[in-house]
């Protein structure tokens, strides 16, 4: 394999090991190896069970996989053989010190860098994937440029755009690739050689190139773009909802504007996932460590209205089903923080978990794909909540049904059925707007849904 281009990943999460399959299946010249710390993560992409789900991703990896796509925990061997490294490592928000809550934590980030430098043995081009804060790439060159023994170090920029559920069509036909260097000779050189790797299969026209600081900086503002459309059309719903108006409706109107467009528009109990709230609350820390405290402001009531859309539809649970839940079974449907995958970090259904159990609820949670993961970000309050994939199981019993999470399934399930098992009154809470209200109610439910009049027998 000595005329192959070494790809090395550092980092096999959500976004390192799903980037470098389409790599491998795209560039029959790349020997492309995953590496990671977590042994039991790494043999679990060695498997027939993948560590993560994403629609298409098991083909992709199972057709490349032993052929040029290598999975290992031998870092150290990865490093000495590579060309290209992208370091794709885990960057969670800082829970201490300094810009604890806001700030990113780049401590695995720094390490990663450390043992770049420590083991190569040649120059290497060293790509930035994880999501970081501007100006990161200069932190990393100056622990590389430690280097004494004539070993080079160009550092580019190449942030992710991929939505979890539809990550494996992101990469096989992204809206843009992105791609951000040092304007300098040997900078532009390496930039050149990353967009090779990905005029594979990208148009060229949809490789964007920039300077290393604005390709930083455009991942985290693109990030709280789609974060500030959630959050605005969910303030509106609570409006929608003391007027009468109808936020389908309202949303239509605006989304028409072609200068507002029609996506992301649609109401619910709020944005989840690893990167919105991470990610704005980094532009935040980092607003305000250059003294812009009003521009820190804006962006951090992009978040704070998401909680409020959270909290507001427990405080409409409460008040709709008498004033108290304590002793009801409820049913949540959808964990996962969107639909189509098995992720559940910061997603809204975990918070209005947690606020149920301290109503003293018997609560029963159903997804078809994340209750382990569920599980595990729960595990404190497992005692309380029983897991149940199938929904029609799942609700028997209950006294409420919560949708939390968009799952084409549970907007055709037999209601009739699942009405006819349940505690009357019967109450539906819809948090993604995804069931036929109506017909719903004509069943019996008591419908809820979010930016919409309440359907009620009472």
């Amino acid at each position: 394999m000595k005329n192959y281009i070494n790809i090395l990943c550092i980092g096999a999460g959500y976004v390192g090991a799903p980037t470098m399959s389409v790599i491998a299946q795209k560039c029959k010249e790349c020997k492309v190896t995953v590496v990671d710390i977590n042994k039991k993560r790494i043999e679990q992409w060695n498997s027939d069970t993948l560590p993560i789900y994403e629609p298409g991703l098991n083909e992709i990896v199972t057709s490349v996989r032993g052929k040029n796509l290598f999975f290992s925990t031998e870092i150290e061997k990865g490093i000495k053989e590579s060309d290209i490294i992208f370091v794709a490592v885990n960057t969670p928000t800082k829970e201490f010190g300094f810009g604890a809550g806001m700030a990113t934590d780049l401590q695995y980030w720094e390490k990663a860098a450390r043992q770049i430098l420590e083991h190569s043995e040649s120059s290497k081009i060293v790509i930035e994937k994880s999501t970081l804060p501007v100006k990161t790439a200069e932190s990393m060159e100056r622990i590389l440029q430690k280097s004494n023994n004539g070993i080079r170090f160009d550092i580019l920029s190449n942030p992710e755009f991929l939505a979890e559920g539809t990550a494996v069509n992101d990469l096989l036909n992204p809206d843009r690739v992105l791609i951000g260097s040092k304007e300098t000779k040997d900078g532009l050189k390496a930039r050149k050689k990353l967009v090779d790797i990905y005029s594979n299969w990208v148009d060229k026209d949809k490789i964007i190139t920039s300077n290393i600081w604005s390709s930083e900086l455009s991942k985290l503002v693109a990030n709280g773009f789609l974060a500030q459309r959630v959050s605005s059309i969910n303030s509106i719903s609570a409006l929608c909802e003391v007027t009468n108006a109808d936020i389908k409706e309202v949303a239509k109107a605006i989304g028409m504007d072609s200068r507002i467009g029609s996506k992301f528009l649609n109401a619910s109990i709020g944005f989840g996932g690893s990167c919105f709230k991470k990610d704005i609350l980094n532009l935040v820390y980092i607003c305000k460590s250059y003294g812009l405290d009003e521009v820190a402001q804006y962006w951090e009531n992009v978040v704070n209205i998401n909680i409020y859309q959270q909290e507001r539809f427990v405080l409409k649970m409460i008040k709709s089903m008498f004033n108290t839940l304590a002793s009801r079974k409820i049913c949540i449907l959808g964990s996962a923080f969107k639909a189509n995958t098995d992720d559940t970090r910061e997603s809204p259904a975990l918070f209005i978990a947690r606020k149920l159990v301290e109503e003293k609820v018997e609560l029963v949670i159903s997804d078809p794909r994340a209750l382990n993961n569920t599980k595990l970000s729960l595990k404190d309050l497992n005692e309380s909540i029983s897991y149940i994939e199938d929904p029609y199981e799942a609700s028997i019993g209950s006294h409420a049904i919560i949708i939390c999470t968009e799952w084409d399934k549970y907007s055709k399930l037999d209601y009739n059925k699942i009405y006819k098992q349940m505690v009357k009154p019967a109450f539906l809470f819809d948090g993604r707007n995804i069931v036929d209200r109506k017909k719903l109610f004509e069943i019996g439910f008591n419908v809820f849904s979010i930016g919409k009049s309440d359907l009620t027998h009472y």
